[in-house]
């Protein structure tokens, strides 16, 4: 049983960043492939960005590659992610999720969800 918990999410201007955090409880958090998802107002989650379970593998959305950082520290079981040059359109709550094996993009195989944090970005 893996636990997320995420936090770091808030109010900014569009063209600033911010940096997402998720902390994670258990032993085998270097085992679990993370991800970061989001979903914004009236829409579907989506894929944001994952890293594979040992780090340096990583995978961007389209729409966040350039501007979004995923990276993890298996000492601290956190990943994070970090968002700069934010636009309005990154407005959305932010969720992590772990799976164990492969990266994946695909929400339906991630096994462990945290709760989500706000992220809205004012124009």
């Amino acid at each position: 049983q893996v636990q997320l918990v995420e936090s770091g999410g808030g109010l900014v201007q569009a063209g600033g960043s911010l940096r997402l955090s998720c902390a994670a409880s258990g032993r085998t958090f270097s085992s679990y492939a993370m991800g970061w998802f989001r979903q914004g107002p009236g829409k579907e989650r989506e894929f944001v960005a994952a890293i594979k379970s040992s780090s340096g593998s990583t995978y961007y959305a389209d729409s966040v590659k350039g501007r979004c950082t995923i990276s993890r520290d298996n000492a601290k079981n956190t990943v994070y992610l970090q968002m700069n040059s934010l636009k309005p359109e990154d407005t959305a709550v932010y969720y992590c999720a772990a799976k164990l094996g492969y990266k994946s993009t695909s929400s339906t195989s991630y096994d462990y969800w945290g709760q989500g944090t706000q992220v809205t970005v004012s124009s």
